[in-house]
């Protein structure tokens, strides 16, 4: 008997636990440490934000559902991570013991490096559906009190996707209640060009999204470094190519929502060899840590080196088919092990995005993440805002079903196909 210790159960740790349930053999046991019961759908909380969902909508009690899969749920969460000694330390002082253990903890939000950002600061988040429910009353005021608003995402981010997103969003709610030409915008990114995603771009990301901002007249602000927030007011050094100091910007705001950057969360940072000083999760190409050989990593909680050197810190973006193909590479891997196989399947590291901007948006496909690609394709359109509306419904259902097929591989390929198609003949 062995057991399977999952630390996390947000998109990447649901799916680990899924996909991890027939690798496992007649007798051995798997149990997901979360924090708290409940899954939200993150891709949703833009949508949240401006009161296009309720929280209601995006959420699965994963207690029910990790029940019926036979699944052992403890929702007190992780306190700290023991690795020499095989053990999770919990949040009450119980520790679990591991055979093997999958960290999935996604991110901790590091708005405390800039004074006055965040939630308990002066900007907006919609990093976590109780971000984005604050950030929609947030919006509310705006609303009946018109003014500047600024978006964007700060130096070390490493999820630009839905900046862009939040900011198109935003702007056609605004359109629809006839109170856009009240409303300045300004995106703010430490990106080095608008598109550029983390990823040095991915087809034509920059002439679209570029022509979209010019199209909805909105200003913005590239290796943009976030100095610090104060009531109605962010304060933003523009950054050279040789690090110097371009322009120092004063940017009055009535709403602001900025992302922060991420780092490894507290019960695994500082652990020697297992995390890089950021605290992400240093692992070879079969997911495992190369110093504790027993434990897996997969998702946002992965180290992953930039794509190359930019004026500001810019991250990389683990995209939600990326973290798929972890997924399965990890489950492959440990029901090997089990079995006495070396671990031999590898995640192929593909980003699939479909960014809504409320009445259009921009989908981009890059085979690998990383230049140089096999596959490098962008494309915009009304199609893009469907396919993400529908894409919600499908993957909410699969996760309340607690079904593990591919989602990414299965939905969304094949609308993108269909666009490719379309692109082509239009008739198609």
């Amino acid at each position: 008997m062995a057991e399977i210790v999952v630390i996390g159960a947000g998109l990447s740790g649901t799916l680990m636990a899924y996909e991890l349930l027939p690798q496992l053999r007649k007798d051995d046991r798997l149990t997901v440490i979360s924090q708290g019961p409940v899954y939200h759908f993150v891709p949703s909380n833009p949508w949240v934000a401006i009161g296009w969902r309720k929280r209601r909508e995006i959420e699965v009690d994963l207690v029910d559902v990790m029940n019926r899969k036979g699944i052992r749920l403890l929702t007190q969460g992780a306190q700290r991570l023991h690795p020499a000694e095989n053990r999770v330390e919990l949040t009450d002082s119980v520790s679990i013991d591991y055979d093997y253990l999958v960290v999935a903890t996604g991110p901790e939000l590091a708005f405390d490096e800039i004074p006055g950002l965040g939630p308990d600061g002066h900007t907006q988040s919609i990093c976590h559906v109780d971000h984005a429910s604050e950030a929609r009353q947030a919006f509310e005021k705006l609303a009946a009190d018109p003014g500047p608003v600024v978006i964007g995402a700060v130096q070390g981010a490493s999820c630009f996707g839905p900046a862009y997103e939040f900011l198109f969003i935003l702007e056609t709610e605004l359109r629809r209640r006839k109170l856009r030409d009240r409303v300045p915008m300004t995106f703010v990114t430490s990106e080095p060009y608008i598109g550029h995603l983390g990823l040095d771009g991915v087809g034509d990301t920059k002439g679209l999204l570029e022509s979209e901002m010019r199209e909805k007249h909105v200003k913005w602000i590239t290796s943009a470094r976030v100095k610090s927030v104060a009531p109605g007011t962010i304060s933003v050094e523009e950054i050279a190519e040789d690090g110097s100091v371009r322009k120092n910007h004063e940017l009055p705001f009535a709403y602001s929502m900025m992302l922060p950057a991420f780092r490894g969360v507290s019960a695994i940072r500082g652990i020697e060899k297992l995390t890089n000083p950021r605290g992400f999760v240093i692992v070879d190409k079969y997911q495992r840590n190369p110093e504790y050989r027993n434990v897996f990593a997969i998702g946002v909680c992965v180290a992953i080196a930039p794509a190359g050197a930019t004026p500001v810190p810019v991250g990389v973006p683990k995209t939600g088919f990326m973290i798929e193909s972890m997924v399965t590479a990890t489950a492959r891997n440990i029901g090997a092990l089990l079995r006495d196989r070396k671990p031999v399947a590898q995640p192929t590291w593909n980003a699939i995005c479909l960014a809504d901007f409320g009445d259009s948006g921009v989908a981009f496909l890059a085979q690998p993440q990383i230049p140089p690609r096999n596959v490098n394709w962008s494309s915009k359109g009304e199609w893009v805002h469907y396919a993400k509306v529908a894409f919600e419904k499908y993957f909410l259902r699969k996760i309340r079903r607690g079904e593990s097929e591919p989602f990414y591989e299965r939905f969304l390929l094949d609308r993108l196909n269909i666009a490719k198609v379309r692109e082509v003949d239009p008739a198609a």
